[in-house]
């Protein structure tokens, strides 16, 4: 890499191979389009399940290690979270045929909510939100369909995750080296992007993700204890909720605990109640546990880009959403500190894109 020409002389001087380059990117864009969350996702797996490979490349070889690896994937985290979703899916859409058929009975939930002293029309409150309560149901019914009508497609894509999964455990290193080397940038800039873009990466899968699926199961154990319906999907939702700043499992356990109350289960509507106010505050102490006190993002990327990134990415936008924003402001950074000759200073990348002690669960 030290052998090459400066970066700005090689792109000004070679303007017929640049534009080559970007052609032939612009290419590769266009084939991995279709398929462009299924390739992240191997991508984000991959970057998980690095620290794994390499200790399996201590004892053997590592192609026997990428393939061990992505079976075990396979096996304990893809199929699972197939099973896990299409079940919170078949939930969501039973619940919402009890509620258009009228097999909840509202006489009752009004008479408990009116003995408790919350005196509710859940009639004339259903009629006057009866349009957009049908246009949700509406779309969860088309998207249950869709889903159902593009499972070959899903299979398509897992396939193609599990095959970026295994390139790059097995070359990754490989492919990261010639990435760098590729690209027309300085190398000072390109280990100060790789770093700032590792702390995003752990800080989005370790931080958010992982951080939101402990308090879901935590608090998904505590509703079936509690004998609430529809458990799986709760728990699908409390995770979607709790990577939300603001919003957290508060999302869910206040209206089961509301709902209990109902229909005459004080008892467990308290017990619920505490319960979930553990697991809320859980999040105080395993996410410094986890990544320490320092958050990677402050709370504007984190609603932005998992919304953004979700409508862009489809399901694994989740995590790269907020990476993605996170990034640009680091390229950014960069970019602007080559174009006024300030060099890189130790602790850009301790503060790059970042807020200190931003939670994303405990405060609501």
């Amino acid at each position: 890499m030290s052998d090459r020409p400066e970066p700005p002389d090689w792109v000004v001087e070679q303007p017929a191979m640049t534009a080559l380059a970007l052609g032939s990117v612009l290419l590769v864009l266009f084939v991995l389009l279709p398929y462009l969350q299924y390739v992240l996702f191997g991508v984000v797996l991959a970057y998980i399940l690095q620290p794994v490979q390499r200790r399996l490349e201590e004892h053997v070889r590592p192609t026997i290690a990428a393939i061990a690896v992505v079976a075990a994937t396979l096996v304990v985290v893809l199929l699972p979270l197939i099973y896990v979703v299409s079940v919170a899916v078949q939930q969501s859409l039973r619940l919402v045929r009890s509620i258009r058929q009228g097999e909840i009975d509202v006489a009752t939930i009004e008479s408990a909510l009116e003995t408790n002293g919350y005196a509710v029309d859940l009639v004339a409150l259903y009629e006057s939100n009866q349009e957009r309560i049908a246009t949700a149901i509406q779309e969860v019914t088309t998207g249950a369909i869709d889903l159902a009508g593009s499972l070959p497609g899903i299979f398509i894509g897992i396939t193609i995750t599990l095959f970026v999964l295994f390139a790059l455990l097995r070359d990754g290193d490989q492919f990261v080296a010639w990435l760098e080397w590729v690209l027309p940038v300085d190398d000072a800039v390109l280990a100060e992007l790789r770093i700032g873009l590792d702390r995003l990466m752990w800080a989005s899968v370790v931080g958010n993700v992982a951080v939101a699926a402990i308090q879901a199961v935590m608090l998904g154990v505590g509703l079936a204890i509690a004998g609430v319906p529809a458990v799986v999907f709760l728990t699908v939702a409390t995770f979607v909720l709790t990577l939300l700043p603001l919003v957290g499992a508060f999302g869910i356990w206040i209206p089961v605990a509301a709902y209990l109350v109902a229909i005459g289960r004080p008892t467990a509507s308290v017990a619920i109640a505490v319960y979930g106010l553990i697991v809320t505050f859980s999040d105080s102490y395993l996410r410094p546990a986890l990544i320490g006190r320092t958050g990677a993002f402050n709370s504007a990327i984190i609603v932005v880009g998992i919304f953004g990134g979700l409508v862009v990415f489809g399901a694994v936008g989740l995590f790269i959403g907020p990476v993605v924003l996170g990034g640009a402001k680091l390229v950014l950074d960069s970019f602007a500190r080559v174009h006024t000759g300030e060099p890189i200073a130790n602790d850009t990348l301790e503060h790059s894109g970042t807020d200190t002690d931003v939670d994303t669960g405990a405060d609501g």
